[in-house]
């Protein structure tokens, strides 16, 4: 399973759209066997869910993402966990221990993407 976070630096970006890319995770038996980086390759609508489907993501983790996004996720097999937030090993053993679940915000204001997440 790949699992893949949005980030700013060392943390969960508060919008998966505008992160600086995404660390994604192989998990094998509730184990992590590793991680890549992948830069975001920029945001344009219904292009991401494409594009991480396609490296064969089956979870993206977020602190906030709109509506259509999540839709879009959906379509395209991959699970949403959005509400996340905090320092990626933290996040990503939680969704290992089964410890993180999905707030289901929806991000609706994207000029004020501090908001996010919240």
């Amino acid at each position: 399973m790949k699992i893949a976070i949005a980030k700013d630096g060392n943390n969960v970006s508060g919008h998966f759209g505008h992160c600086e890319g995404f660390q994604v995770y192989e998990v094998e038996n509730n184990n992590i066997s590793g991680s890549t980086f992948i830069p975001n390759p920029g945001h344009r609508p219904g292009f991401l869910p494409v594009f991480l489907a396609e490296k064969n993501v089956n979870v993206i983790i977020s602190g906030g993402m709109g509506a259509t996004a999540q839709e879009l996720f959906n379509e395209n097999n991959i699970s949403v966990v959005v509400g996340a937030s905090g320092h990626l090993e933290n996040v990503i053993n939680k969704y290992v221990e089964g410890d993180l679940q999905s707030t289901g915000s929806i991000c609706e204001e994207h000029a004020h993407h501090d908001s996010c997440g919240e």
